[in-house]
This record gives structure tokens, sequence and C-alpha cells, in this order.
């Protein structure tokens, strides 16, 4: 019998609420161009992981994350001197009697952590008198590359010396390791002295392809460092007091030059002036004053107005200007970086929204500042919402990390933005709260199907794709379907009882899912800064 394809395909439904008939579906239909990969992705819907061990015997180590492209687990050791990385792998058994489904109980083997992980190797990081920075691990999927910090202690009160700014603390010796993780061999090292570099979260730095770029608070200075695919770390430029290659040497022999004229001209020089290094202006902020002033004299056409305009916007402001610091630093792309200006203590606080804070979006070819934007500018706003995934690209070549679900490729996710921002009291308020995320942390989101806002709805108060810890909950977690609104796929409990919580004691729960096997960790902390009470393991049985 001959079917005709068309009325096949418009009369013919199929109930895809299990495996079996998707697969079906899949081999009689072929989904609209460049919409494969989204549609394999809706497997996952089956594929969860609804099943949970509790209190998973596993070392004692302090568990980080998975790489991008789920081949490792980076874990450190408690006294964070050594490195430990695993190989996800996945539980199996056999079962001798009749009767073996789903209810059939597992082995005792299964609640070790051994049945899950293998360890590949321990690599010792840190020498006797320095700690692996636990909050940090950047990872370059191109090579399997790691990259590492570990520093030696923080010296509070250290004193502003050679070009230091005052207010940011220093440590001794700052070290980036990178790492070949199938092996654990380390390839290179750079090291910052008397510096300081904020890692936690993945702050002070980022990685765009093969250039990473390192954010020297305490002397201003963003280290571009490129990643040769040999494992070596080569210093490409530096941005801060100078920004091209050759200023320095250009501003020292012009020096040289003007300082044998003065001798020439009768020894004319008046030694009781300060030296000129204490009100030296770095290269970067003398273009960003330059690009302030032309804009600010673009604005009008009318000389009078315009004078006016440049006391009132620039002349008045001109030491806040001065004054500012380099926070925070991304790629935009191989050329663009977006950097985080502001104060130091805005460096040290947690509501950053409500402190003021400038961003700059600056070319390294042509040293130049291209746009200038002041935390609650609209136009900067828009800009995010309509093309945040330009701001989470870390890589071209990325593939998982192209998942990430957010307001610019996924219309739930901008119905949920859409919706507080209606609910904000004040629109300038919000503006600021939205960009204060910004520039955004490396790597600092899962891309695990499960937080795909095309497939599962869930509540973001209680766990997102931004890996964070939050405050424990009583009740489960839910992740509902979004294509059938009704039925929940799974659920996430983080203890096997509830309704035993003191609420005189709070206690926090971190998750660490796989980017792309049904597999996730939960971790029940007593404390932010104490070591998890319990390890729990969530897997598709």
């Amino acid at each position: 019998m001959i079917i005709n394809k068309k009325n096949f395909d418009s009369k013919v439904t199929f109930n895809t609420n299990n495996v079996a008939s998707r697969v079906f579906e899949r081999q009689i239909r072929t989904p609209a161009p460049g919409t494969s990969v989204h549609c394999a992705r809706k497997f996952y819907e089956n594929l969860v992981p609804g099943f949970t061990i509790y209190d998973l015997e596993c070392p004692d180590n302090s568990f980080f994350k998975f790489t991008d492209d789920g081949q490792y687990f980076v874990s450190f050791s408690r006294n964070r001197q050594d490195l430990i990385v695993y190989r996800p792998t996945w539980l199996s058994y056999s079962c001798k009697e009749e009767d073996c489904d789903n209810t059939h109980e597992l082995p005792p083997q299964a609640k070790k952590f051994e049945s899950f992980f293998t360890q590949l190797y321990v690599r010792s990081l840190a020498s006797c008198n320095e700690l692996i920075c636990k909050d940090f691990f950047i990872y370059m999927e191109s090579n399997q590359f790691g990259i590492f910090a570990t520093s030696t202690a923080q010296i509070q009160d250290a004193r502003a010396s050679d070009g230091a700014i005052l207010g940011v603390p220093s440590f001794e010796k700052i070290t980036i390791h990178l790492l070949r993780l199938q092996d654990g061999v380390i390839l290179d090292e750079k090291v910052f002295h008397n510096d300081c570099v904020n890692f936690t979260h993945n702050m002070g730095a980022f990685l765009y392809d093969d250039l990473l770029a390192v954010v020297s608070l305490r002397y201003q200075t963003i280290h571009i460092v490129q990643i040769r695919d040999s494992g070596n770390l080569v210093d490409v430029r530096a941005i801060g007091a100078y920004c091209r290659e050759d200023d320095e040497l250009f501003i020292n022999s012009s020096s040289q030059l003007s300082g044998n004229r003065g001798d020439l001209a009768d020894n004319g020089i008046n030694h009781d002036q300060p030296n000129s290094n204490n009100s030296f202006l770095s290269g970067i902020k003398q273009r960003l004053l330059s690009f302030i002033f032309r804009e600010i004299w673009s604005e009008e056409t009318d000389q009078t107005r315009r004078v006016q305009c440049l006391k009132k916007k620039f002349y008045f402001h001109f030491q806040d200007y001065v004054d500012l610091v380099i926070l925070k630093v991304q790629f935009l792309d191989r050329h663009h970086l977006l950097i985080k200006f502001g104060s130091v203590d805005v460096g040290g606080s947690r509501n950053t929204d409500q402190l003021p804070a400038f961003f700059a979006v600056y070319n390294m070819e042509t040293t130049e500042i291209v746009a200038f934007y002041q935390n609650a500018a609209d136009e900067l706003y828009l800009l995010f919402e309509r093309f945040c995934g330009h701001f989470h690209a870390t890589s071209t070549n990325s593939m998982y990390m192209n998942f990430i679900s957010s307001h610019s490729n996924n219309i739930h996710a901008l119905e949920q933005l859409m919706c507080m921002k209606s609910k904000a009291n004040s629109a300038s308020q919000f503006v600021k709260k939205m960009l204060s995320s910004l520039p955004l942390n490396c790597q600092s989101m899962s891309p695990s199907p499960y937080f795909d806002q095309s497939l599962f709805r869930f509540d973001e108060k209680l766990i997102s794709a931004t890996d964070r810890p939050r405050q424990l909950t009583d009740h489960p977690i839910r992740f509902i379907s979004r294509r059938q609104p009704n039925i929940h796929k799974f659920k996430i409990k983080t203890g096997p009882e509830f309704g035993s919580a003191d609420g005189r004691s709070k206690k926090y729960s971190h998750f660490l899912f796989h980017p792309f096997l049904p597999l996730a960790l939960s971790f029940i902390q007593p404390s932010l800064f104490l070591p998890p009470s319990a390890v729990n393991i969530h897997f598709r049985r």
C-alpha cells in the first residue's frame, strides 16, 4: 500500500511521552533546516535524572564543576594543595532475579562515589605557602587545557608603591597554572608578584578562544595572554599604564630627550617638584577621558552651550573620572573588551547595583574607547536584552555553551524578564540591577539541557544554570514540561524527608549538573563557609 507522505504528516501525530515513539518519529520525519540539534535535545524530556541516592559515600574533597564537554569532573583537596580530577562514568550492575524493574533495590556499591566517577590522577598544585583558589577554574575545550590559580595569604594593609593603588589588598605571589587535563601535566605558569586578582567565581579572568584576560586590581592592568596549542602562555599585551607595546619605550625616550635639553638649558629644573610618577595618568584613563570629552563636545553645536556643557558634565566630574578603577573585564570578540569601572569600594561590595559604575568598550587593536555607558544607561540595557547571547560568548568552537537559555534566544526567558520588568518599582533601579552582572563571569553557567527553558520550567529562585549556593527549602524542586505544562517530568529532593528543617538554622544547597548526561550532584551545606554535610546524586535509573 502506498501512503501519501503529505497526508501522512498532516493527519498522524505521535504521543511522544516515551523514548520509543520519539525514535520512531525521528526515523520518518525530517526536522526543519537548522533545527536538528534542537529536535534531538527534546529526547531529554524522557531522559531525566529522576532517581536519587542520598548520602553518597564520597571522598572528602571540595567538588567544583564538570568541564563543559563533560569529560572531566574537577575537585580540590580540603587543604587546598592538590587537584583531583575524575572521569564521569555510569552505574552498572546486574540483577539475577526474575523481576528486575525500577523498584528493585540497587546494590550497596551504588552508594559509593566510585560507582559514578573514576579518579584519573591527583596533582599537587600549590607550594608550601600557597593555596589553590578553590572558586576558580577555566576550561579550554579545544585543547582540553585547564586553567587554575594559587596564591599566598592576603596582605590586608599593603602599602601602595610602584604604581599600586590604595585600598586594594596584596598577595605576595599569585600563580596561574596551565594543565593538560588528560594526564595532569603542568604545561606552563604565569606569576604575579605583590598583586591582587579577584578569582572568586572566575571574576578576575576571562577566556575567549585562545586569549585569556587577567585583571590586576592592584596595578590596574589588563594582561592579555595567548594560550598556544603547544601549551605555552605567551604575553600579548598589557593594557593599563600603557596601551601599545612601544608606549613605554616612546615615553622613556621622550623623557631622556627632555632631560638632556634641560641640562643644556642651565640645568633649570626645580627639584622640589613632586615626582611625576605620583601624578601619572595611565594610558587607558587618558583614552577614557578623551572619549568623554569628545562625546560631550559633539553634543552641542553652539560654542557657548558647548562650554557650559563641558563645565557641567566634564570638568565638574573630572576628578571622579580620574579616580575610577578597573574592576572587571570580558571579551566581546577577539578585538573588543567590555571594561567595568568603579570605585575601590565597589570591588568588595555585594550590593553593586546601588553604587555608581561605568562600562567602556575598548578596541585593543586601535587602543581606543569606542563606547562609554553609565550603569543605568537604557542603551546598554537594550543591547544586553536583545543580544545577551553575545555577552556569553567564550568561544567560537564551543558546542555545548551555545544552548544556554537567555532572554535573547529563548521566548520563555524573555517573557520572564518582561514580567520582572513590569513588576519593578523603578525602571532605573531595574536597569542597574540587570547591568550589575556585566561583565559576565567566564563559564559561570551550566549548559545542561535541564536548564533549557524551551524544554523545562523550574523555579529560578531555587535552582538555575548559574552555579551558586542557595538557601535550602523544605519542598522538592520540580521540573515541569514546557510542551505539557501540567506534567512535571522529574523533581529533585535534597533529603529523603522534608518538614524537619529547623527554622533557627539556615542550610544551603548547591547543584552540579553534567553538561549532557542525566546526572547531577547536590550538596547540603550547614553554612556557606563549611564543607557539605551530605552529598546526593541524581541520575536516570
